[in-house]
């Protein structure tokens, strides 16, 4: 019976360390910066921005984005709170300083708790009047 203890004991130990340490590795280490090919780097937006597609991308967003990145883009969604990662606000200068081709592949293909919208907004220019809609985030 004492034999069980100990190695109960142990076990919960054991585990207490590896929480606690994976916990400071999290903070420790915070994302990497998301790398974007150059290729898409220098990728212009072939969709004009202008009353049309501003509109557009903004139905798109409020459909596919703002339940984490939040009604102005701030990163403070409803589900925000729920993800690992934390969500991008798209009203600082840093975001706003990102080239549209940039944008493009993060939307496109997706890291961790971004999703790839591929698929889920198949058609490139709707992608692109959502970028759209991003720029008048500020």
């Amino acid at each position: 019976m004492k034999s069980l203890k100990i190695k109960t004991a142990t076990l919960t130990f054991i585990v207490s360390v590896f929480v606690v340490s994976a916990t400071l590795v999290a903070f420790t280490f915070p994302n990497k910066p998301w790398a974007v090919p150059e290729k898409f780097e220098k990728m212009k937006n072939p969709v004009k921005s202008d009353a049309g597609s501003i509109a557009d991308g903004k139905t798109l967003y409020g459909t596919h984005c703002a339940s984490c990145h939040g009604k102005k883009g701030k990163g403070d969604g409803s589900k925000a709170a729920q993800l690992e990662t934390e969500c991008g606000d798209f009203t600082t200068p840093a975001f706003q300083k990102e080239t549209d081709g940039a944008i493009f592949y993060k939307m496109t293909e997706g890291r961790k708790d971004m999703p790839t919208f591929a698929k889920k907004i198949a058609d490139e220019s709707e992608r692109w009047a959502v970028i759209n809609y991003l720029r008048t985030l500020k």
